[in-house]
């Protein structure tokens, strides 16, 4: 069984924002990896048609919209994305440190399967009133 070790796993770059670097394995069941954004590193509100996520917040503070709901998550906080449930994060205080892991694994990719909004300024807009 392999263990990997956050200070000796290789960065590689977000598809969607090739500043971002994530630490991400896939398996052949599910991908996870360790994502750090900072202040406008954020991917701009989407949906996976494909996947359902988790994400398990280490460090910073965000503003989080998941479907009608909007919340600010903290270091400690556990949130579950359904498949085809628009969310999308605002960075309160960062830099913004989370576990994430996404179902099924496809390529291993953690952002193989983003998917636009149609109503991006609207979520944008609730982002952007969470504080």
């Amino acid at each position: 069984m392999p263990v990997y070790k956050a200070d000796e796993m290789e960065a590689t770059p977000d598809v969607v924002n090739s500043k971002v670097m994530m630490k991400q394995f896939g398996g052949e069941l599910i991908k996870v990896g360790i994502v750090t954004y900072e202040e406008g590193e954020t991917p701009p509100p989407h949906y996976h048609p494909n996947d359902e996520q988790w994400i398990y917040m280490l460090e910073g503070r965000l503003a989080h919209v998941l479907g009608d709901e909007d919340h600010t998550l903290d270091p400690g906080d556990l949130v579950y994305i359904p498949r085809n449930v628009v969310h999308g994060i605002r960075i309160i205080e960062g830099p913004c440190r989370f576990f994430t892991c996404k179902s099924p694994a496809g390529t291993g990719g953690l952002s193989e399967d983003y998917t636009d909004v149609p109503n991006l300024e609207e979520i944008q807009q609730r982002l952007a009133g969470i504080s």
